[in-house]
């Protein structure tokens, strides 16, 4: 079997370590820009692809030009979008060279912002009120119906890249203008106070297989825009919360067409009524060392279990392993050092250590909940000390 990679970021090591240990023959497409910066397993990888980009956006005519051009002498049996901005391209290609797999319409669902709500929605799943940037009208309406504040939101983009939470009628207008012919591509959000929460999933053949529950310690979107610790912890497994999200989460799988792969899908839990809200969804393995921290508390590799699903599809039978049931949590902040030491956090709970410039991360790990909570709590408050730095968020992604 040959495998086709899509990675306009680096990502994904242990998936290309996963599909080559179980025999196949594996080729990665990747930016241009990342030539001599990636650190690929490339033990792993039997050919590499190159695609001129531009902020690692490949151009989707030429995308499909140059893979058709090396489906000439080579059959692709899977192709597969290791990074969130190339699960549409990789659907285009699946329908263009006719390979099993996720549609461009399904992706969409997992992609488009606006789409997903939408299909959510008709499935009866609670969503904050929202709308599409499209007719002027339609959104005074909107806005004299639903009180402020909102959110405006890019449709394709990934996690808080581009977000703007907005104060009133007055301050939307300009932005709206601002945006041009690019207006169709947001929609507005009511902004909905409450507790954010992640589900992160294996499905295969319409089954949720695995689903894992968790809790931000700040809205994502609040750290990105005005600076902070990024924490996240798996929940009490019997608590209602969990309880709750799982099952959701296994109404928006079945709602929006998940047949087979992983997913990271985010909810927020309103203040106000205490209702829980889908927000967004994904067709891959949360980023931000959500994998990590998924695999310290359940043993859970969601890259490699991604692969062996991909390598089954469909035609053979896929069980992921007995998970643990340990909990774990996540704390990662921006560094004003270059390489900040973490060496004076030596609690034995410790089982993971960020390395990456400008960056401190730890992930603990504990048989109880409130050990990990009670950690997450002392570590965010010595990070702010230790660490901490703000930079102002980026309207694009970036390495």
């Amino acid at each position: 079997m040959t495998v086709l990679c899509l990675a306009g970021y680096e990502k994904g090591h242990e998936f290309l370590r996963q599909v080559k240990r179980q025999g196949s023959h594996v080729a990665l497409l990747t930016s241009l820009s990342l030539k001599d910066k990636a650190r690929w397993p490339r033990e792993s990888i039997d050919e590499i692809f190159y695609m001129p980009d531009d902020n690692h956006k490949w151009d989707r005519a030429q995308t499909i030009d140059a893979v058709s051009y090396l489906a000439r002498t080579r059959v692709f049996d899977r192709i597969v979008a290791l990074d969130d901005f190339d699960v549409e391209t990789a659907a285009a290609l699946r329908e263009h060279l006719r390979v099993p797999g996720m549609g461009e319409t399904t992706a969409h669902y997992f992609r488009d912002k606006l789409a997903m709500r939408m299909k959510a929605q008709e499935a009866g799943l609670f969503v904050p009120e929202f709308i599409h940037v499209l007719h002027h009208e339609r959104l005074r309406h909107f806005m004299e119906h639903v009180p402020a504040p909102w959110v405006l939101k890019p449709r394709s983009m990934a996690g808080a890249i581009g977000i703007k939470k907005i104060a009133s009628a007055g301050e939307l207008w300009p932005v709206i203008e601002s945006l041009g012919d690019m207006q169709s591509h947001y929609l507005l959000e009511k902004f909905v106070e409450g507790a954010i929460f992640h589900v992160d999933t294996i499905v295969y053949e319409n089954k949720v297989l695995f689903a894992i529950a968790s809790g931000y310690g700040r809205p994502p979107m609040e750290v990105a825009h005005e600076g902070g610790i990024f924490t996240t912890r798996i929940l009490e497994r019997e608590s209602e919360d969990a309880r709750g999200l799982l099952a959701e989460n296994e109404r928006v799988m079945a709602a929006l067409g998940m047949l087979r792969g992983v997913s990271h899908t985010e909810f927020i839990k309103g203040s106000a009524d205490g209702r829980i809200y889908f927000l967004e969804t994904s067709a891959r393995v949360g980023g931000a060392h959500i994998a990590e921290l998924v695999e310290a508390a359940s043993g859970l590799n969601l890259w490699a279990e991604w692969a062996k699903v991909e390598m089954a599809g469909g035609k053979s039978h896929y069980q992921p392993p007995e998970p643990k049931r340990d909990y774990a949590g996540l704390l990662v902040s921006l560094a004003r050092q270059e390489r900040p030491d973490t060496s004076a956090y030596t609690d034995p709970e410790i089982v993971w250590r960020m390395d990456k410039e400008h960056h401190a991360g730890l992930i603990v790990k504990s048989a109880d909940a409130g050990r990990v909570r009670g950690l997450l709590e002392a570590y965010a408050r010595r990070f702010r000390e230790d660490f901490f730095a703000y930079v102002p968020p980026q309207d694009k992604p970036t390495d």
